[in-house]
């Protein structure tokens, strides 16, 4: 049977870090790193006779992301206690909701080349994070850091709707973006801030689903991406040999490009949930909800159809720069300086997105703010510098951001537009490149850029290209 016989079955559970500022039981800090063991308290290091507090900002976060999803948010809901044992798991047991979550039954919208498509989520509940384990592979140990020790999270549970690694990362990315637009998350994915557990199995049309294997906590859609090519093949290839799949919870290894099996995949009973003795029910009121949906900010898809309205973006266009916030707020905040969208597009779209992939940064890493790209179009839309200086400035802002008419100055990269200065450097290319003039004459277009790009070449990108272009036809045409 063909691999395209088989169809894939893929349910995600993502754990977003909230940004609150402390944690979700203490007052500790929330922040990434620290030295270790230095942002914990007895409560969050689990000392005998310590209680929790719930974190009030931790459930208004929590609704705020099941309001943006479309989720029902639960009236009644309460905590309860997950037991397992782990040396990063000080209490042995960790605080999170099992049967009352606070939200259940939304959806979020996806489009991928094939289609547009609904993907259910089953839930989003709060709980707390382990600590880590630090450990050293010269001595063979481990040391524990409960530095993340008691920093909230929200389980965002989907549906298995999902059918193809395109699919998933497509999802990922837009819930992703739901999180950054409304701020409950910085999705810091190399601090470990979203990261997915995937569930996949495969199956033959008309048979039940198969058995599905998870892979844990992975923080990189490239990886997710992989990890899930490789699982299908994986598990067709066991079947179309006569082997059996075995619910396990395997381990990616981005290196080799393979799963390994870690262990066997609890359930539900094997955690043995009962409500947490040490927290109050959860009981939300229809004024509460209603403040929070009130307050919620603008959403990308919202953001989306208003740059289509107001600034005529193309679709392509508006979909790449709102799926980040970061990149959607440098946007408005440079229209703001410079008022020329269209310039601030092209720039976002083309250089600023080249220099984010080939650098693998995150737009939230970008160092610079819209005000100096403001400046940055300001600058070449009166001819203080050329396009190509433009580029220039753009990776020092990348380097070392600050005023960009300070990196022009400091450069002396200012524009040539001298008549004079143009006119001698214009009979200079001239003089030195004779078959381009016959070339020009014989009907051949292509000698002017040519002329123009070795004008550019000579004065290092900063001749006016405007006045070269005018000033090589005058001469040409003597």
């Amino acid at each position: 049977m063909a691999r395209s016989d088989y169809e894939v079955i893929i349910g995600l559970e993502v754990h977003a870090e909230l940004s609150t500022k402390t944690k979700i039981f203490c007052s500790c800090p929330t922040e990434f790193g620290g030295v270790p063991n230095t942002h914990v308290c007895p409560i969050c290091m689990a000392m005998p006779g310590t209680m929790p507090v719930l974190n009030e900002k931790v459930v208004e976060y929590a609704v705020k992301a099941g309001l943006a999803t479309n989720c029902e948010i639960s009236r009644d809901s309460k905590n309860d206690r997950k037991n397992y044992f782990y040396p990063d798991t000080p209490r042995a047991y960790q605080i999170s909701q099992y049967d009352k979550p606070l939200c259940e039954h939304g959806y979020i919208e996806i489009e991928t080349n094939q289609n547009k498509k609904k993907i259910g989520i089953t839930r989003i509940h709060i709980e707390d994070d382990a600590g880590k384990l630090n450990h050293n592979d010269l001595t063979g140990g481990s040391l524990v850091d409960l530095n993340r020790a008691g920093v909230p999270l929200i389980e965002i549970v989907s549906e298995p709707d999902l059918r193809s690694a395109e699919e998933v990362e497509a999802y990922l990315k837009k819930l992703k973006s739901i999180l950054e637009y409304i701020e409950v998350s910085d999705c810091k994915m190399q601090e470990g801030s979203l990261r997915a557990d995937v569930n996949v199995s495969v199956h033959k049309p008309g048979e039940p689903f198969g058995t599905r294997t998870e892979m844990k906590n992975m923080n990189s859609f490239r990886s997710i991406v992989r990890a899930i090519e490789y699982e299908v093949n994986r598990q067709i290839d066991v079947i179309e040999e006569g082997g059996k799949i075995y619910q396990e919870t395997l381990r990616w290894d981005d290196v080799s490009g393979k799963t390994f099996s870690m262990r066997n995949k609890e359930d539900a009973q094997d955690y043995r949930y009962f409500p947490e003795p040490d927290l109050v029910a959860i009981k939300l009121s229809e004024e509460y909800i209603q403040n929070v949906k009130n307050n919620l900010p603008e959403l990308p898809e919202s953001r989306k159809q208003r740059y289509l309205q107001e600034y005529n973006l193309s679709e392509k266009d508006a979909n790449i720069i709102t799926a980040s916030k970061y990149l959607s707020d440098l946007f408005e905040s440079a229209i703001k300086v410079c008022n020329n969208p269209k310039a601030v597009n092209n720039w976002i779209i083309s250089d600023i997105s080249r220099i984010l992939n080939e650098t693998e940064t995150e737009p939230i890493a970008i160092p610079f703010d819209g005000n100096q790209l403001g400046k940055l179009v300001i600058l070449i839309d009166k001819g203080t510098i050329s396009s190509s200086i433009g580029k220039k400035v753009l990776e020092e802002l990348f380097e070392n951001a600050r005023d960009p008419e300070e990196i022009i100055k400091e450069k002396g990269w200012i524009q040539i537009s001298d008549e004079g200065e143009i006119k001698s450097i214009v009979l200079k290319i001239l003089e030195t490149n004779p078959q381009s003039i016959e070339d020009f004459k014989a009907g051949k277009d292509r000698a002017l850029g040519f002329l123009v790009g070795q004008a550019m070449k000579e004065t290092k990108g900063k001749a006016n290209p405007k006045m070269l272009n005018e000033m090589f036809l005058e001469e040409l045409k003597k």
